[in-house]
């Protein structure tokens, strides 16, 4: 591949935080890998290391694409804040024309980097409503020297709004979108590798194992759930800090049999596809990744009415959705859309593929890129 400019092409940089598995990487990817090559150059910056082998897949599709990627090599976050200069070279040597941040991180070293090595235009990428007081703050700086703040929802958009002080010029709503050629899988997993008896059926959640993502919620309920469809398991996919105290939870209510912890899995869209129903128990979000990829997978969710669920729903959020905390709620929403899972999976597809696709993605960053360089 080659790492020299093309002066006819937009050079777009995208930098993020790191290239692991995630629903943010996979946005990332998807972009990267369908921009049209005749009119846009993209460039990679991850100011991580490079992902250990079996989680680098996202890394290698990009670089199938002969899309240069450089890693950073931070390996803690003091190294990350040390990079900024390195990043500046980066800029400043291929010319960019923009750069587009990913991710907390990124965005406030992207974007200062960028600045200081007088990039055209700047964007952060805004994932997740993240009510933290220091990343509001570092963020907010950030935003004031961007030239849009690119959000994955309505809701992320208001936050931004109301947190940061972005003015309504300033923001930009682009939904996440998902590969409808991906989802659903023509195979299911076969449940018996992950230790699952024959017979029985499997309730699926999926997400980092971090307070963020509510899993700990969900094993709270999990007994009484549970007892309601004692023909389900809960499969829990995802690894993360949290890992060690949700397997005391489900030790100390003797679940063991019946929740599963299977980690990190490339596999998604067959487990998906073994499953009844996704639950998304998250306390905040943007606009899951999981949400689209299950309800392309002719799924029914119960999800938290996070940001970005109920505009990825729309008119089907009202019995797919409940309140953060509202135990009760979960437990008798999660019970009856099994019951007709069915009929709610096909209505979710439907949606899905009616605008949220991840070709309608790339084509709105693709105008936005080319909008801004007009200005």
């Amino acid at each position: 591949m080659s790492d020299q400019p093309t002066s006819n092409r937009i050079r777009i940089a995208f930098v993020i935080t790191e290239l692991d598995v995630g629903g943010a990487e996979r946005c990332l990817t998807r972009v990267v890998t369908g921009l049209d090559k005749q009119r846009f150059d993209p460039h990679v910056f991850s100011l991580w290391h490079r992902p250990a082998a079996g989680k680098d897949s996202l890394v290698r599709e990009i670089e199938s694409a002969e899309i240069p990627v450089r890693f950073l090599n931070a390996r803690s976050v003091s190294q990350v804040w040390r990079s900024r200069n390195a990043l500046k070279r980066e800029f400043q040597e291929r010319r960019i024309d923009i750069v587009q941040n990913f991710l907390f991180r990124a965005n406030v070293l992207g974007t200062s980097a960028a600045r200081a090595a007088g990039v055209s235009r700047v964007l952060l990428g805004v994932r997740v409503a993240d009510p933290s007081r220091r990343r509001t703050v570092l963020e907010k700086r950030a935003a004031r020297q961007a030239d849009r703040v690119v959000c994955v929802s309505d809701s992320v958009a208001e936050f931004a709004a109301s947190r940061w002080a972005c003015s309504s010029e300033k923001l930009a709503v682009i939904p996440n979108g998902v590969d409808l050629e991906r989802y659903p899988a023509k195979q299911p997993v076969d449940l018996s590798s992950l230790g699952i008896p024959s017979g029985r059926r499997v309730l699926i959640a999926i997400g980092r194992l971090h307070r963020q993502k509510g899993f700990d919620w969900l094993l709270e309920l999990a007994p009484d759930l549970l007892r309601e469809l004692p023909q389900h398991d809960l499969v829990i996919v995802g690894d993360g800090k949290e890992q060690a105290a949700l397997r005391k939870q489900v030790d100390d209510a003797q679940l063991t049999n019946r929740v599963h912890f299977v980690g990190h899995r490339l596999d998604v869209p067959e487990l998906l596809a073994a499953s009844d129903a996704l639950l998304l128990p998250s306390r905040w979000e943007g606009m899951p990744n999981v949400l689209l990829e299950a309800m392309a997978s002719k799924l029914p969710v119960v999800a938290t009415r996070v940001e970005g669920a109920e505009q990825v729903l729309g008119d089907l959020a009202t019995e797919q959705t409940v309140s953060f905390g509202a135990g009760s709620d979960f437990i008798e929403a999660v019970s009856r859309i099994v019951l007709h899972r069915e009929e709610l999976g096909q209505k979710n597809r439907l949606r899905v593929e009616s605008g949220l696709s991840v070709e309608t993605m790339i084509r709105q960053y693709e105008e936005l890129y080319e909008s801004l360089l007009r200005c």
